[in-house]
Formats: C-alpha cells, structure tokens, sequence
C-alpha cells in the first residue's frame, strides 16, 4: 500500500543531497502568491482610494483636512506621502520600508481619529496596520538589501 505523503524531490535551489518535500514548496509558493497579491491590494487601496481624494482635493478630504486644521498642505502631504507608500509597495527592495512607513502613518491616523475626530473611523488603520505589519516581517530580507545598495551610494 502506497503512503498519503507526497512525494520528496530535490529543489534546483537547495544544496546538493537535500531533498524537500513538494508539498511544502508549493505552499510555500502559494503564500508568496498571496502576500504579493495583498500588497498589491494595499497599494491600489492607498494609491487610488486614499491618496487620490487628498491629491486632487476632493471636497471630502478638503473638509476633514479643515476640520484638523491642517488646511490644503496638510492634505498634500498626507496624500504624497500614501502615494509613495503605495509605489514603494511595489518595489522589492522598498516593500519592508513601505509597510513600515505606512504602518507609522496608520499609528497617526489612529491616534488623530480618536484625539481629535469622533473616532467612527478609528478601526480602519488599526485593521489597516495587520496586514502592513504581515507585509513588513515577511518582507524583512530586502531591508539587507536596501542597507546595502545606501552604502554603495554614500
């Protein structure tokens, strides 16, 4: 009788003689299928749904912005900076910074919409800040490799 595991072979990545099983490879493919899918995900949400409103002053946006009394520069630089989150988001080197920088930005809308709005929007970041966290750990190797390219530059 044949067993209920999945065959072991050899990954053209592993040194010689190690064997992984199949199984593992492509979960492991699936969940990076996933994390890269989510991080496109998140990059349309802050580039598009976030960041657009703010960068064209739309009236909704203009009027929270007011409400803080942050006025337009406010806005703008809020929006420019989801923006570049967004993009960053996207390139590999970027992608732990990205996450980072907008889980920091997350942290400051929280704190903003319990301080000073009514809080009926406060869970958004706060859910908002799971996933970029996700993002940030799993992605954390490329931070070696922006340290790295700096130095080349400095």
């Amino acid at each position: 009788m044949s067993e209920t595991n999945p065959p072991a072979t050899a990954i053209p990545s592993a040194p010689a003689g190690v064997v992984v099983a199949e199984s593992a490879t492509a979960r492991g493919r699936r969940a990076r299928i996933a994390l890269r899918g989510l991080q496109v995900l998140l990059a349309l949400f802050y580039g598009i749904a976030s960041a657009v409103p703010k960068l064209i002053a739309h009236p909704s946006a203009a009027e929270s912005f007011e409400e803080l009394g942050w006025g337009g520069a406010g806005m703008y630089t809020i929006g420019a900076l989801e923006l570049a989150g967004a993009v960053a988001l996207l390139i590999p080197v970027l992608q732990s910074v990205a996450a980072m920088a907008l889980g920091a930005l997350m942290v400051g809308a929280f704190v903003v919409q319990i301080t000073v709005m009514d809080g009926q929007y406060a869970a958004t970041p706060v859910i908002l800040m799971v996933p970029l966290a996700l993002i940030a750990w799993a992605r954390r190797g490329h931070n070696a490799d922006l340290l790295r390219l700096l130095r080349l530059r400095a």
